[in-house]
């Protein structure tokens, strides 16, 4: 089965108000009127991280994708559960250990435990992580953009799918692009700042126009994307690459773990972010530059087959 396929097949079971119908990045419940939101996402090595990227950068990727989950929905972190699969390298284990010290820390997270299983020999790595977390502001969800609000996104798109194509190619540099691909940073307090101000929110983990297009379906609307409101870092707009074709490789890389939201068009932000796009009454998603229509790409993210 595709990603999509099974997802939708786990719907009939996944039936409690707090998965929200699987259409969301977390499930949120309502414990005695306080949302205790929980998230869980797993990296495999060769699929989320290559297999010579550092054990200290694995870890902080592990963590920090969990926790830009509950950023997306506007939470503070209580903990992590991680399940680790071994692979008799005590070395490697040993800097991941390190690298998960010093992520939890920097976020201000503990461990509060999990489980080990033991691969086979040669076997690709691969590790899971549930976070839990409290929003006081409703958990904003997926599927709350309204017609006629803008699309705004955080920070800028394109930078770790530009950093991973440096280290394909066997390039050290520019450091901060691959530095944003292993290293990502959760926004978790731009995201309990924004929760009360926006209609819809989450984070981009798959690309923007993928992730654009799950909330806009989820929120029944269509939405448009202007390609040339896409913010961009110095060094991704400055690669030798075709304007159009430079924008539309940003805008499907995926990896950015910036915040995707709807919110009014005149919303007074508590955080910089930039307007992208609308939505509005129907249904799919547009493209758009300063020459007109721009005709949907192939592939509009990550997905697993």
């Amino acid at each position: 089965m595709s990603e999509a396929t099974f997802i939708e097949a786990l719907r009939s079971i996944a039936t409690h108000p707090a998965a929200r119908g699987l259409m969301d990045d977390a499930a949120v419940l309502d414990i005695g009127g306080t949302a205790i939101v929980c998230t869980h996402d797993m990296i495999v090595e060769g699929v989320h991280f290559l297999p010579d990227d550092p054990p200290e950068d694995v870890a902080w990727k592990l963590a920090a994708v969990n926790l830009s989950d509950l950023a997306g929905k506007g939470a503070r972190p209580i903990g992590v559960l991680m399940g680790y699969g071994l692979t008799g390298d005590s070395a490697w284990d040993a800097r991941f250990i390190d690298g998960l010290r010093v992520v939890l820390e920097t976020f201000e997270t503990p461990l509060l435990g999990g489980d080990t299983v033991s691969l086979p020999r040669g076997a690709p790595r691969a590790f899971g992580l549930t976070a839990i977390g409290q929003a006081s502001d409703g958990a904003p969800p997926r599927d709350g953009a309204q017609a006629g609000d803008a699309l705004w996104v955080t920070g800028t798109i394109g930078e770790a799918g530009y950093g991973l194509a440096l280290l394909q190619a066997g390039e050290p540099a520019p450091a901060a692009p691959i530095t944003a691909y292993r290293r990502p940073r959760p926004l978790l307090a731009e995201g309990q700042a924004l929760a009360v101000h926006v209609h819809a929110m989450m984070d981009i983990s798959d690309g923007l126009l993928i992730d654009a297009q799950r909330m806009a379906e989820a929120s029944g609307l269509a939405v448009e994307i202007d390609l040339e409101a896409m913010p961009l870092s110095s060094e991704v707009a400055g690669q030798k690459i075709e304007a159009r074709a430079l924008r539309l490789s940003a805008a499907t890389a995926g990896d950015d773990y910036q915040l995707l939201f709807a919110a009014p068009c005149d919303a007074v932000l508590p955080v910089a972010a930039t307007r992208v796009g609308r939505f509005s009454a129907g249904a799919g998603l547009a493209l758009v530059d300063r020459t007109g229509a721009v005709p949907l790409p192939g592939k509009l993210g990550y997905m697993h087959d």
